[in-house]
């Protein structure tokens, strides 16, 4: 059976089809390069079920198993990353090497989270007292999985997940569901039934999982939009949740960055994955006495991009991954050319077959502009020109989101000054979209609720447990 065909989900450990599918588009020839199942109520009844009754043994099996079920999915990536890394390019966009570069990052991510930790902490020791507080899991985690990255942003769910016990139904993006419909396919042999299950399926099937009265927590990674109706929907059972959602990243260049040094840092943090990251620069404020020379650094690598299919070679970015998304970002386009906006580069959607937007650059647009003001999550920048740091820092704060941002100076010292001023989660200097396993990844104000990655992130999969013993 090849790699690319007869897609299934995973529940209760063994192949489930669907009598009605979904097309999986590829976004840059708009054929379609597969059906996947559409998952029933009942069916989502049945993954539950499974992952409620996998529960109890799980949790159970020691800790160095699970660790070894968690690196071995990592393993899993490993062994068939040239078949993920296509099979992804065809769902998702991006160009192979890009592919393939994620799906050996969320091999290593799986490896690197099964040797964490969860910690025993001992409150109270005393002659009458011993308080000892650990970490239990919380039971069945429903996994929402967005279309930007696919397989990394799932493993981000999975592995700890597993890791501290809980058993997991993870729904990928309808747009994206391939890679993990296979992944979990092939994990069938490695990890009991029930423990992990796989489901896909259209805009019907992710207001059941997140309402379901199954489920103990949900971690959700996609828009605030969305959050805030998962958030809703959680509230009525109280249901845990971890959201990690829209981001209108702000970058600050100082009159005294290393340009030769920076610049191709400075153009990949908002055109990386054709700008389809919640945490790429979305806003590049740019002090007035090095604009042009930002600007012209930017504008050249722009132009000497090639924007094409990602299974053509001397592709360096994809199309945009969905139809949807190409529409609001072609909108977007549009009101500034409407509004008399200059474009250093790009600017021009082109006709014809694909989902491809040309890396464009918008010339130091007013602040109140909508190519300033909302999240592109595409390959247009706004340039900004800015004079004085309280001024720039008031700009960049004033904004409804808080996930990331970055400063650029030689003046480290100075711009950790900065950073600590910026309202958000994460904070780069002289680097951008830098995330580890061991670095808590969390979101400010609109942009999240709750703690990815890192000791923290680890523990949102589970509840405090508080054991006191008279002596």
């Amino acid at each position: 059976m090849s790699f690319f065909d007869s897609f299934t989900m995973t529940i209760g450990g063994k192949a489930v089809s669907s009598s009605e599918t979904i097309d999986v588009i590829n976004p840059a020839t708009e054929e379609i390069v597969a059906k996947a199942p559409d998952c029933s109520e009942k069916q989502l009844d049945d993954a539950v079920a499974a992952a409620r009754a996998a529960f109890p043994g799980w949790r159970a099996t020691p800790i160095e198993e699970r660790r070894r079920a968690v690196a071995r999915i990592g393993e899993v990536l490993t062994e068939h990353q040239a078949d993920f890394a296509r099979l992804f390019t065809l769902e998702q966009g991006r160009p192979l090497d890009g592919a393939a570069q994620e799906i050996a990052f969320a091999a290593y991510w799986a490896n690197e989270v099964s040797k964490q930790d969860i910690p025993v902490t001992v409150t109270e020791d005393s002659a009458s007292k011993r308080s000892e507080t650990r970490h239990v899991p919380l039971g069945v985690v429903a996994g929402i999985v967005p279309w930007n990255f696919p397989v990394n942003l799932a493993v981000w769910k999975i592995a700890p997940a597993l890791l501290t016990g809980n058993t997991l139904v993870l729904k990928p993006s309808p747009f994206t569901p391939l890679t993990m419909l296979k992944l979990a396919e092939l994990l069938r042999e490695h990890l009991p039934p029930g423990v992990f299950n796989v489901i896909s399926g259209g805009d019907r099937l992710g207001p059941w999982l997140t309402a379901h009265e199954g489920i103990d927590k949900i971690s959700f990674t996609g828009s605030t939009a969305t959050g805030k109706r998962v958030m809703e929907t959680a509230s009525k059972g109280l249901k845990r949740v971890t959201l990690e959602l829209g981001g209108n990243d702000a970058a600050i260049v100082m009159p005294d960055v290393a340009l030769d040094e920076v610049a191709d840092k400075l153009f990949f943090s908002a055109f990386a994955n054709s700008g389809q990251i919640c945490i790429a620069t979305k806003r590049m404020y740019v002090h007035e006495d090095v604009y042009d020379k930002v600007a012209d650094a930017l504008v050249a690598r722009a132009r000497a991009a090639k924007v094409g299919d990602g299974l053509d070679q001397g592709s360096n970015f994809g199309p945009i991954q969905n139809r949807p998304q190409f529409e609001r970002v072609k909108n977007l386009i549009e009101d500034a050319k409407q509004q008399g906006l200059r474009f250093l580069a790009g600017g021009d959607v082109p006709e014809g077959t694909g989902f491809f937007v040309p890396l464009a650059i918008v010339d130091n647009p007013p602040e109140d502009s909508r190519v300033v003001q909302e999240e592109a999550f595409g390959p247009v920048l706004p340039l900004l020109k800015f004079r004085d740091i309280d001024e720039v820092v008031a700009r960049a704060n004033a904004c409804e989101y808080g996930l990331g941002g970055s400063i650029w100076s030689a003046d480290t010292e100075a711009a950790a000054d900065i950073a600590s001023r910026l309202e958000t989660g994460t904070v780069w200097i002289n680097d951008t979209l830098y995330i580890m396993p061991w670095t808590p990844f969390a979101g400010h104000k609109q942009s999240g609720i709750g703690v990815e990655n890192g000791k923290e992130g680890l523990l949102e999969f589970t509840v405090p447990q508080t054991i006191t013993i008279a002596k």
